[in-house]
């Protein structure tokens, strides 16, 4: 047994980002690429669309960073984990719809239908974290399921319920307001509106980097993406790790699925399809390696705020809406580019 340890530990502390002298460690962290690609994209839709500089417009790209933000976040902890969650996007919409289909049903203070809803979504991540371990499958398949089921019944139960595809207002009972306050609200800064999610995603930023970097459970996130045998021979607890970065995704879906309710107060119960590949793609060009064990919450959140500049970047230069994603995979592609690049060095520097 000891000499099987020391390769184990070795691969374990491997997974995190460099140390050493400052340049070091500068190439060694993930976002490196992430931050370069932010600040190209600033400079270019500066330089192409004038209102782009604007406090209004940066207040504006604040909040489209902050919807895929808050989800981009606790994906790319997963990712790190060396897991992967395809049914985000509908998790979000089913989080909504449970907190309105509850409320109005019952006639109940919308509080019980957000509390409701919260006990729901972490059901949801603990079932796929759970299932998961427990049968080793990919978690590719396993939220692949997940995603379809979700759907089905986001829209089966809406109308069932409804009559519609979409919920009924809810903007006339008890406890609305306090809700919207907490969920879809806007700050004052100066003479700038700053939509409250922007707090929240800054708020899971700080936490996420906290616990990946400062904590234990940062070491066993990195461990088991990196290397889960070898996290497991060493005592770190794979499958409660694993369960519960499940967790925090349905967490942080939980807290968009409320902003998205509250803030528009009826829900379409088809949203939401599509945008788990927006929170991957965040979280890749952030940094994180689809193998696992490597990348950072900061990297993602840049990775985010690219989105939100290429996405509102192209309305206030007046190009049509099709050229979006023509810049966000240009995005991908050359940051995965440049953090693989800058990786290779990384380990060649050991």
């Amino acid at each position: 047994m000891s000499a099987e340890a020391p390769p184990a530990e070795e691969t374990l502390s491997s997974a995190r980002p460099v140390r050493g002298s400052l340049p070091r460690r500068l190439v060694g962290r993930p976002e490196l690429g992430a931050v370069v690609g932010a600040a190209a994209v600033f400079v270019f839709f500066s330089i192409v669309a004038d209102a782009f500089l604007q406090w209004s417009s940066f207040s504006t790209v604040l909040y489209a960073s902050s919807t895929i933000g808050i989800m981009a976040v606790p994906v790319a902890l997963l990712m790190i984990g060396g897991e992967f969650d395809l049914s985000t996007g509908v998790l979000v919409t089913s989080s909504a719809l449970i907190s309105s289909m509850f409320s109005y049903q019952m006639t109940a203070n919308v509080w019980v239908g957000v509390g409701v809803s919260l006990l729901a979504t972490l059901a949801i991540g603990f079932f796929n974290g759970y299932l998961l371990v427990r049968t080793n499958l990919p978690s590719f398949i396993i939220t692949l399921g997940t995603f379809l089921i979700l759907q089905g019944c986001n829209l089966g139960f809406t109308k069932l319920i409804s009559d519609t595809v979409s919920t009924k207002s809810i903007s006339d009972m008890e406890g609305f307001p306090s809700a919207r306050k907490v969920f879809a609200s806007q700050l004052t800064i100066g003479d700038v509106e700053v939509q409250i999610t922007v707090l929240w995603w800054f708020a899971l930023i700080a936490l996420a980097t906290w616990i990946l970097l400062r904590t234990r459970a940062g070491n066993w996130i990195f461990a088991v993406g990196g290397a889960k045998e070898a996290a497991r021979a060493v005592g770190v607890p794979v499958e409660r790790t694993k369960i519960g970065l499940y967790l925090g995704v349905a967490l942080a879906a939980w807290i968009s699925g409320q902003h998205l309710l509250f803030n528009y107060d009826v829900v379409q119960s088809g949203e939401g399809v599509g945008n788990e590949l927006l929170y991957i793609i965040a979280a890749v060009i952030g940094g994180c390696l689809l193998t696992g064990g490597y990348g950072s919450a900061v990297g993602a959140a840049v990775g985010a705020f690219i989105f939100g500049m290429t996405n509102k970047g192209i309305v206030y230069a007046q190009w049509g809406a099709d050229w979006f994603k023509f810049f966000l995979g240009a995005m991908l592609l050359l940051a995965t580019l440049l953090n693989w690049w800058v990786r290779k060095r990384a380990e060649e520097s050991k």
